[in-house]
């Protein structure tokens, strides 16, 4: 197991990195092999300097839905991050880059809560009741770590290399789409960049949504009304330039643009 110190020590080095805009080598190194509970406990520290310095939880993202990434990285199940206010851009709102250390682009569908989900044992009928709307959502990833050089370890200790958000202005209700079964088309100056479906995340995005419920319940740390949920990437992810501009359309689900200053 990983020691107080070391987690401590990783904790400081990414906060630092985040600080001042300068990435750190990675910090895998620093705990025991395959300690996901120390880079959790890792990532909690930073969650709590955040808290701390004012900033407010608004939901949580959901990473390594995709089941070939998970292969890769030698994992059976998907990691999380917290989602704080000041991560939310506005849908076309120009991002600085200097916003987000090393950024990178993924669709994914988003789901706000009506209700609270507190219940350790959930099911999906308790997760449909309580989603009140959703919205295409493009999350902006980044990286703390030089060169996206990342382990497991390495992604859940940085906030699950979370970065900012972008939701799409037209909630819809579940009834009015099908997570499981919606294409999603990136496109980059009229390209498309990334394609992928509903069902490359988890098999549905409702499946990620309620695996992160779950554990977030059990944790004592459950998802509320209110709360955002950025649920996992339909397709594959894509780097940014100086002055793209990405528009996503959902099937069903509509669209959004996440737009880049040019320096």
């Amino acid at each position: 197991m990983s020691s107080q110190e070391s987690i401590r020590q990783a904790a400081d080095l990414l906060f630092e990195a985040a600080r001042s805009g300068v990435p750190a080598a990675p910090i895998r190194t620093l705990l025991a092999d395959g300690d996901l509970d120390a880079a959790y406990a890792v990532q909690a520290l930073n969650t709590q300097r955040a808290l701390d310095a004012g900033r407010r939880l608004v939901g949580r993202k959901i990473g390594l839905t995709s089941l070939a990434v998970q292969k890769q990285l030698g994992v059976d199940q998907p990691d999380y991050g917290m989602l704080f206010a000041d991560m939310a851009r506005g849908d076309a709102e120009e991002v600085a880059l200097s916003d987000v250390l090393q950024p990178k682009v993924e669709a994914e569908i988003a789901f706000v809560l009506g209700r609270d989900l507190t219940e350790p044992q959930l099911t999906a009928a308790d997760l449909f009741r309580a989603v009140e709307y959703a919205v295409p959502a493009v999350e902006i990833v980044g990286s703390r770590v030089a060169n996206w050089d990342i382990r497991i370890t390495d992604t859940i200790a940085d906030n699950a290399s979370s970065g900012l958000y972008v939701l799409g202005s037209r909630p819809v209700t579940l009834k009015d789409f099908d997570p499981r079964l919606c294409g999603m088309v990136m496109e980059k100056a009229g390209e498309p960049v990334s394609v992928g479906a509903g069902a490359a995340c988890l098999g549905s995005p409702l499946n990620a949504a309620l695996w992160l419920a779950k554990v977030m319940a059990n944790l004592g740390r459950p998802l509320l009304a209110g709360d955002t949920i950025l649920s996992g990437a339909l397709g594959p992810m894509v780097g940014v330039q100086p002055g793209d501009v990405f528009d996503v359309r959902i099937e069903g689900l509509g669209a959004v643009r996440a737009a880049f200053a040019k320096e």
